[in-house]
């Protein structure tokens, strides 16, 4: 797995800027004499999926173009704790420079691809998909996303303009939901997906009877609700089910027969997989 450097560069020159401020790493400069070189090992702290080892890369060449890489384990990788997964040789004060901002992108989208794997195996053998949502941290989609598909999971969608979700202000807003349905449909073309959410088995029989749309988005709803719903919808449009999925109760929600589980938590609470950056002699 890989992105493209066109779109994570960006990303990644703005964090450096963040961190280096006004006047630079004053700490490095005053420190290490300048053309001092180093080599030093990117190491997991704990068990977990990797994502992001090309973003946390690309921080020390950008500081130091001539930096020597090494990546020994690619992203969707499983590593374990106390394996080497980058090694890196270079200028020192690049490398010291370097290193908080691309453990920082490490750690948090290897938690989102650890994260999103655990939910992939609770749901195993069902034929679920695990999706993300669009609770992102700001500027930091396009990698939290990336670094779901590296746990396994599938992306929703990337933004408001990709496709068409009529949320429960959108219905009330509109005055309906048949009449959202019409106007969103009238409004996009016709390669253009539609997804409706609803609250209750009342909505969704209305959402079946006016036809139109490719998926529903069943929100907070108890398994026999979704059981219930799977019978009504017999098959003609994909069910998502959303609102509180916890590991604890993903399993029994799988079961039921719906198309997709989408989680807010692997993006917006995903615990951080802890990496160090250890010096080599």
């Amino acid at each position: 797995m890989s992105l493209s450097r066109i779109l994570i560069e960006p990303v990644v020159r703005e964090a450096l800027l963040e961190d280096l401020g006004r006047a630079g790493d004053i700490t490095t400069d005053a420190i290490i004499p300048a053309g001092t070189r180093m080599s030093a090992a990117i190491v997991a702290r704990k068990a977990g999926r990797l994502a992001g080892i090309d973003v946390a890369a690309l921080a020390f060449e950008l500081l130091d173009p001539a930096v020597g890489i090494d990546v020994l384990r690619t992203d969707g990788a499983d590593v374990a704790a106390g394996e080497t997964v980058l090694t890196v040789d270079g200028t020192a004060r690049a490398i010291l420079s370097a290193e908080r901002t691309a453990l920082n992108f490490l750690c948090r989208l290897s938690g989102i691809a650890t994260a999103t794997r655990t939910l992939v195996e609770i749901v195993h053998g069902t034929g679920v998909a695990i999706a993300c949502t669009r609770k992102t941290t700001p500027n930091l989609r396009v990698l939290e996303k990336y670094a779901v598909r590296a746990g396994g999971g599938k992306n929703h969608r990337f933004g408001l303009d990709d496709a068409v979700l009529i949320k429960d202000n959108h219905i009330a807003a509109a005055g309906g939901v048949r009449v959202a349905i019409e106007r969103a449909r009238a409004g996009v073309g016709h390669l253009v997906k539609i997804e409706i959410e609803v609250d209750d088995l009342a909505q969704l029989r209305e959402v079946l009877e006016t036809g139109g749309v490719d998926a529903v988005l069943l929100d907070n709803m108890s398994p026999a609700q979704l059981r219930e719903a799977v019978g009504m919808a017999k098959g003609r449009l994909v069910l998502e089910a959303s609102g509180s999925l916890t590991p604890e109760k993903l399993r029994e929600i799988a079961e039921t027969g719906i198309d997709v589980a989408s989680s807010g938590w692997i993006t917006h609470s995903a615990p951080a997989l802890d990496f160090g950056l250890d010096f080599r002699s």
